[in-house]
């Protein structure tokens, strides 16, 4: 390459770098330009966030409903004998009523037996509430008022009102009370029916003592069936609830009352992502009855059911285990009018579907008494409908109803499931008093690990007599956890005592 040519080239190059660079500082004055009026990559990001977080803002909710939600406080009076600390104080052992150390005690310490000394023990009330009439009507869980209590109602703007119990029911832990007071703030009542899994609930309460406290999730499940808890088909939530919640409002986004908050299910005493609220509609019901009648009814049918398993519906000739399989039918009772039969597959019920067992009884109970419904059944393979007219439940029919009917959850924290021995056969057992006999159990629950068997007779749980199976549910549900619990049992004609830890 000759000079000429080494000259023209850098030339050629020098004008290129320059235009290069003044289409550079363009570009750059461009950029500067666009930037002045299009939002940053930080404010773009903050513009669309609602949009892509679809969550509901609980703010205006809680700010609307609380001044409708109150704390409940108060003093339970529990009458018993010695206390444990008082035993603890006197060194001496808690004896069973029948036992033939305490005639020795008796006659030993004359009067002053310490195990023939009642007591007065005092247990702190603290629940929720929420008020549904402006003239001070409030309802909340009847486990949180029963008893001899001295009930305080607080409200938001921290005015204290006494309570009275207008009524109570056992069966859906439900209870009324009325304070004297005007112009109340109130909560609107929604329907439980429309309810889906999946759907935004929030929960107000008084857990531990904290007034007020919100709480936000979901709708985990639907007619869920607790044991012991035949009437009530629960409502599941992954809502914090805790004690102290019983008996507050679940609400919808739309601020209406869908549920009332009664249970968890927990090993720790607190909340473990698992908690139960009573349906609006059933608490519609059951406080319209109390306001008028001063308790509740139920319906009636007269039949005993049990759930299907896989091999049991084959063997009805079903593909999936589905109905309510109908045990036994009580003599002269609505269901043995209407031509009900040991055998039959109850599927539908006034027009609802009876998919478990556990759905049968709150629609049953919740039938207006005199009703005549339609029964959809399965019988020797054919479907066919019953017309039934709805009698009415008595206190007598349910005891022998949840003593006599089969559990599919029976007596939970020990696993098994147990029925009361007829009179009849008392004696042929060398038995003086009522007892319950081990039906079923759980070969990985607590009872079968303690040594416990199908067959066994227990006649006494934690040192009381048991005379029923809904003795025993109770004594069970109220036992403490993590500690040995004596067991009397019967096995054999021979008695013997046993241990057993109740998980929380």
């Amino acid at each position: 390459m000759n000079h000429t040519n080494i000259h023209q080239t850098r030339r050629w190059l020098s004008l290129s770098l320059v235009a290069l660079l003044a289409l550079t500082t363009q570009a750059c004055a461009q950029d500067s330009s666009d930037s002045s009026h299009a939002p940053s990559a930080a404010q773009s990001s903050t513009a669309t966030a609602p949009q892509l977080s679809g969550l509901p803002d609980f703010t205006q909710l809680v700010h609307k409903a609380a001044p409708a939600v109150v704390s409940i406080t108060g003093v339970r009076i529990i009458k018993s004998g010695a206390s444990e600390q008082q035993q603890q104080q006197q060194a001496m052992p808690d004896l069973p009523p029948n036992s033939p150390f305490r005639q020795f005690f008796k006659h030993f310490f004359g009067p002053n037996n310490p195990f023939d000394q009642p007591f007065e023990s005092k247990e702190r009330i603290l629940g929720s509430g929420f008020i549904i009439s402006s003239n001070g009507y409030i309802v909340t869980n009847r486990h949180v008022v029963v008893g001899d209590t001295e009930l305080k109602v607080r409200l938001l703007d921290r005015h204290e009102y006494t309570a009275k119990v207008i009524g109570m029911d056992k069966r859906t832990d439900l209870a009324l009370l009325k304070i004297d007071a005007k112009d109340l703030p109130t909560l609107p009542l929604g329907n439980s029916n429309q309810l889906q899994v999946g759907q935004w609930i929030l929960a107000i309460g008084n857990p531990f003592g904290f007034d007020y406290t919100a709480t936000q999730g979901i709708i985990s499940a639907l007619s869920r069936n607790l044991p012991d808890e035949n009437y009530v088909p629960f409502i599941q939530t992954d809502a914090a609830v805790n004690p102290g919640n019983s008996g507050g409002p679940l609400l919808n986004l739309q601020g209406q009352v869908v549920g009332v908050n009664s249970q968890i299910y927990t090993n720790s005493g607190g909340f473990m992502g698992l908690s139960f609220a009573i349906p609006i509609n059933i608490v519609k019901d059951v406080i319209d009855q109390i306001k008028a009648h001063g308790k509740v009814s139920y319906g009636w049918l007269g039949v005993m059911v049990q759930g299907m398993d896989q091999s049991l519906a084959q063997s009805f000739g079903l593909q999936q285990p589905i109905g309510a399989l109908v045990a036994q039918v009580e003599p002269n009772s609505p269901a043995a009018k209407a031509g009900f039969k040991s055998g039959d597959i109850i599927l539908d019920f006034d027009g609802k579907p009876v998919k478990r067992s556990g759905d049968l009884p709150p629609l049953v109970g919740s039938t207006p008494i005199g009703t005549v419904v339609p029964v959809e059944i399965l019988r020797d393979g054919k479907h066919m409908t019953l017309k039934v007219k709805i009698g009415k439940l008595n206190e007598q029919q349910l005891k022998q109803a949840s003593e006599k009917a089969p559990v599919e959850n029976g007596h939970g924290r020990m696993g098994i499931a147990t029925e009361t021995i007829p009179h009849d056969q008392l004696g042929e057992l060398g038995l003086k008093h009522d007892a319950v006999v081990i039906k079923a159990m759980n070969p990985n629950g607590v009872a079968a690990q303690s040594g416990l068997q199908i067959g066994d007779i227990i006649l006494d749980f934690d040192r009381h007599r048991v005379s029923s199976s809904t003795e025993l549910n109770r004594l069970v549900r109220e036992a403490p956890a993590g500690r040995p619990i004596p067991i009397l049992i019967l096995r054999d004609k021979m008695p013997l005592f046993t241990a057993i830890t109740l998980p929380k």
